[in-house]
């Protein structure tokens, strides 16, 4: 009965390990993300709040980046409670539906940040290309409009993914090398054939973030080309000043997410701790320092934080 009972144990849960070999000092890490969810969540909200209490700010480009905030509040408040749950607390445990969730919130967000990246570059190629119609052509309506069919092409996406999951057999130990829950590898702790969930997942990943990044690059290359284009020196710096904060939005997002993607190809050769904190880079990263930048680099928002402190 014993025996029964903990098969049956072990097929209900899944196990974070955190950082492994360094359970004694679990503590003192938890210190850094306690600060990091601790800045990203006050940043994001700050700038939530400025841009909802300021009709001055009710123009595209700050509508985009209060979704990017959106987005990135997201992900915090998604990984937070795991996180910082087994490096305060220990709690290793965590029930099958409870990842499922956490797993289709994470890569939800995730999807939606890659899209709002995509429509903020469109939104700095048409401020570049056509200034004068800027204000017509991305109206509130077609904007939101914009920011519905994202949400929409993210659940439609990780959905399936989702649900194909829940469906495997798990009959190992199940214990994961994070301490949040994520498609590659709760996949790989199935007993079951998941061979379609990973064609499927390349094929989510290559349509989401792979399509997105791609439109981006082309859209920087059109700005270049239009600032190129200019004849004043004066006017081709400032037109390209306004898309600093967006590119290095871009930056922060892609780079270690595609570099966790080709750590995951080479899994054998590569450590499991340069795994590991690559993965909490590619989730904490972006939502900490987008604030940030945005905030040095947009002089309306930065006016706006010093009157509301100061």
């Amino acid at each position: 009965m014993s025996a029964v009972n903990t098969t049956k144990f072990k097929s209900a849960v899944f196990l974070f390990t955190g950082i492994s070999g360094q359970e004694d000092r679990h503590l003192w890490i938890s210190l850094p993300f306690c600060l990091m969810y601790v800045i990203s969540i006050v940043g994001n909200s700050v700038i939530l709040f400025i841009i909802k209490t300021n009709p001055s700010l009710y123009e595209p480009m700050y509508i985009f980046l209060s979704m990017l905030a959106t987005t990135d509040l997201g992900i915090s408040i998604a990984t937070m409670p795991t996180i910082l749950g087994i490096y305060l607390f220990n709690s290793r445990e965590i029930s099958f539906d409870s990842c499922f969730a956490q797993l289709f919130f994470i890569h939800l967000f995730q999807c939606i940040e890659s899209s709002v990246l995509l429509l903020m570059a469109l939104d700095r190629f048409i401020a570049i290309r056509d200034p004068l119609r800027y204000n017509s052509i991305l109206t509130l309506p077609r904007i939101a409009t914009m920011g519905l069919v994202c949400v929409l092409r993210g659940v439609a996406v990780m959905l399936p993914l989702t649900i194909l999951l829940k469906q495997f057999q798990y009959c190992r130990d199940n214990v994961l090398s994070h301490s949040y829950c994520m498609h590659q590898e709760v996949m790989k702790m199935a007993c079951s054939d998941i061979t379609v969930n990973n064609i499927y997942g390349l094929f989510t990943k290559l349509l989401t973030m792979g399509l997105d990044s791609l439109l981006i690059f082309l859209s920087y290359i059109m700005i270049l080309k239009t600032v190129l284009s200019i004849a004043s020196n004066s006017e081709c710096l400032r037109a390209l000043n306004t898309c600093i904060s967006h590119f290095c939005a871009v930056l922060i997002f892609y780079t270690p997410d595609i570099f966790l993607s080709v750590i995951h190809r080479f899994e054998n050769s590569c450590s499991p701790l340069l795994q590991i904190l690559l993965g909490y880079i590619s989730l904490l990263l972006p939502s900490l320092l987008n604030p940030i930048v945005y905030s040095v680099k947009s002089k309306h928002l930065r006016a706006r934080i010093i009157r509301m402190f100061v």
